[in-house]
């Protein structure tokens, strides 16, 4: 017990000098007397007066309806407000920003209604919980949903690939595997699986399956497109199979190199396959050269996800930032409008509302997937997770499903969808 005292009274300490030498006071501003709704008295943390300005910044308000270049590169409807691009605050954005409460997750929550944080696992409108599924006991990094079936395939990092019945939400096969999952896909029938130096794939209706060797450490991502299977590599190379049909096993065809660090992030759009990497850049390819014919630096963080979206590339960061990536007159991608928030971003994924209206779907590390209309980017509302949401697919029908670091799996569904093949209530 002295010694951890000790420690703690050194720690102490040493945070106390090192507030002094950055010249800085020890307590830090209240960021809830910043947003003007402080009600501790006294409180621990620095009220100064008066309060600072913060005009805006106009780099905020650059992106417009379209996200269009005009001619000389300037951007189209400028004569959009500010208020309509940052879009209204609606009454169920109000309540997204709120946190879910920890205690009422655990079961244990003592304030019931009174509580000043949600008792729920969403906030906002036009979109509900169909079912949570149990089952993976660590992070789940892949979900998928091949044609044809019945069946929703998951994998997570405690080695395991699960199938569940989406009649009724039960686990109805285990698949014990070698080595954590750090990626997962489907095409048609066939789901394949990003293992340590090996991909694995499986036909669900035919029930053969292959591997492929040949990967360098962790695969942590993949895409397919042109008839090539790409698999991102935790040694920043990507590799690049062609199918066979006399072999019926694809064939490697290239070896992408250029990344200094593991790609995380793989997207196929416009004859181009897009890369992000730990190293935070995200590279061009060309698909049938299979050549880099750009590399795109804007990013200070790893490029956890990448994703294309009309005529647009969308691109996020642990820096926390999302940038769209327009074409110039030249050909090149440029960042036309960087969305900033609090958190760092994990993943993107994009779905259609009842309206065929765009939504973008953004998991953040702060537990969070905030639901965004596109391009304004004006919230929806918000998904709670027990921890930061790993991975995300889009089903059929309105439906979507995350998967948490908790080994999680939750069904969701837009409203006003009424075709959905496939029942999760139960």
């Amino acid at each position: 017990m002295d010694i951890k005292a000790a420690r703690r009274v050194s720690e102490r300490t040493q945070k106390s000098v090192y507030d002094r030498l950055r010249g800085g006071p020890v307590n830090s501003v209240c960021s809830f007397w910043l947003a003007g709704r402080c009600t501790k008295s006294p409180c621990r943390f620095l009220h100064p007066e008066p309060p600072p300005s913060q005009p805006p910044n106009p780099s905020q308000y650059r992106h417009s309806k379209a996200w269009q270049r005009g001619p000389n590169n300037t951007v189209k409807n400028s004569s959009i407000s500010p208020s309509e691009r940052a879009g209204p605050e609606h009454e169920s954005t109000k309540k997204a920003h709120k946190k879910v409460c920890s205690y009422w997750i655990s079961g244990n929550c003592v304030h019931g209604e009174k509580c000043k944080h949600l008792h729920s696992w969403f906030s906002g409108n036009g979109f509900s919980l169909l079912a949570k599924l149990e089952g993976h006991n660590k992070a789940v990094t892949g979900i998928a949903l091949p044609s044809g079936s019945d069946k929703l395939y998951s994998g997570g990092k405690d080695k395991t690939l699960r199938v569940w019945d989406c009649n009724n939400g039960q686990c109805v096969g285990v698949v014990n595997l070698l080595g954590e999952i750090g990626s997962m896909i489907s095409e048609g029938p066939w789901v394949f699986v990003g293992l340590p130096n090996a991909v694995k794939a499986w036909n669900t209706q035919t029930l053969t399956d292959f591997t492929l060797n040949g990967p360098v450490g962790q695969v942590y991502a993949m895409a397919l497109g042109n008839d090539t299977l790409f698999a991102g590599t935790q040694d920043g190379t990507i590799l690049a199979w062609k199918s066979n049909s006399q072999s019926n096993c694809p064939e490697l065809a290239a070896s992408l190199k250029g990344h200094s660090h593991g790609v995380v992030s793989l997207v196929i759009g416009a004859d181009r396959l897009y890369s992000g990497s730990m190293d935070n850049t995200i590279k061009v390819w060309d698909l049938n050269t299979f050549k880099c014919t750009q590399t795109l630096i804007g990013h200070t963080g790893v490029v956890m996800s990448v994703l294309c979206w009309e005529s647009c590339l969308l691109s996020c960061s642990l820096d926390g930032t999302i940038k769209v990536w327009v074409a110039t007159d030249g050909g090149d991608l440029e960042v036309t409008y960087t969305h900033k928030e609090d958190d760092g971003v994990l993943a993107l994924c994009g779905i259609h509302d009842a309206e065929a209206k765009p939504i973008l779907l953004c998991s953040c590390n702060d537990n969070s997937v905030r639901l965004y209309d596109l391009p304004s980017f004006t919230e929806r509302g918000r998904l709670f997770a027990k921890r930061e949401v790993r991975a995300i697919q889009i089903g059929p029908g309105g439906l979507f499903f995350t998967g948490d670091a908790t080994g999680q799996l939750a069904v969701w569904k837009l409203a006003g969808e009424t075709n959905c093949p496939v029942n999760m209530t139960y």
